[in-house]
């Protein structure tokens, strides 16, 4: 099984306070998410966030409703967060969201370690078009964030 990375460092110019508070409203993820993934918290809100919280999505992978189910696998206010998909379109996700005060703000990192099912179809998809797909989905979410934290 073939293991793949996505990394992304953004500097966001508001307090670490701000921004990690902004992140770790679930709610907010449908604001950094294209809307060509149709995405919608099925999670009734408001949300804990906390080790172990479970949180369910609908999503749309290339025109294909799904559901997606993370976990709050670890939680450390103003410092980081790791979800990890239960049920979803990956045979993996984990993704750590790690921040940090910074002289101009907040450094934002994404860290995300995937893999998919079907062997080497997965593997071919990966090639043909999830990795693409991927990176237009976070450079989405860096515009965002940079557009939301600007009106901020």
């Amino acid at each position: 099984m073939a293991t793949y990375t996505l990394d992304q460092v953004q500097l966001v110019r508001k307090s670490l306070a701000d921004v990690f508070g902004f992140f770790a409203d679930p709610s907010n993820l449908q604001l950094l998410t294209p809307p060509l993934l149709s995405f919608r918290i099925l999670t009734p809100a408001p949300i804990e966030m906390r080790d172990g919280a479970l949180i369910d999505y609908r999503i749309s992978v290339r025109g294909v409703p799904m559901r997606w189910r993370s976990r709050i696998e670890a939680y450390e206010p103003m410092r980081s967060f790791v979800d990890v998909q239960l049920q979803g379109p990956y045979r993996t996700w984990r993704h750590t969201h790690t921040f940090a005060a910074h002289p101009e703000g907040t450094e934002v990192r994404d860290h995300i370690q995937y893999s998919l099912p079907l062997g080497p179809l997965g593997a071919a998809a990966h090639a043909l078009f999830v990795r693409r797909d991927l990176e237009r989905i976070f450079a989405f979410r860096r515009e965002a964030i940079e557009r939301l934290f600007e009106s901020r």
